[in-house]
């Protein structure tokens, strides 16, 4: 399972991407750019499936993130793809996503690093004897 930390750095990850997208086109460039449309409404998805994975308790500590806002986007953008408000999505990408951007890596930076140690460690398994070998072989 992986830990809310790095569900918070998908985020951050992805509204990196968009500010990069966006970076240095105009709101009328955009909208009239299928190729921006795409990369900015597919890493608007992807925030909000992090988002939807991250614990319960991460959300409630952390209120004041718009948690279900950022999910219900991403159902909006999967399920109503052909009715997407492109200027609202500007708007999102230019203003909303850099304020959550900020708001996530103070999040981060409060989470200690222990906390996500253990899921770096290389899980080993023994391998299975195959049949017919003997197990002192």
């Amino acid at each position: 399972m992986r830990s809310d930390k790095l569900y918070l750095n998908d985020i951050v990850e992805s509204s990196a991407e968009v500010g990069e997208f966006v970076s240095g086109v105009t709101e009328e460039e955009f909208l009239s750019s299928s190729l921006i449309h795409s990369a900015v409404l597919q890493k608007l998805i992807v925030m909000g499936e992090a988002a939807s994975r991250v614990s319960p308790q991460l959300r409630s500590t952390h209120a004041d993130v718009p948690w279900a806002d950022v999910r219900a986007f991403r159902n909006f953008a999967v399920h109503a793809y052909f009715s997407v408000d492109w200027r609202m999505v500007w708007t999102t990408a230019t203003v909303d996503v850099p304020r959550l951007r900020g708001r996530i890596e103070q999040i981060i930076r409060a989470i200690p690093e222990s906390s996500v140690a253990d899921e770096y460690r290389p899980r080993i398994q023994e391998p299975e004897q195959s049949r017919g070998e003997s197990e002192s072989t």
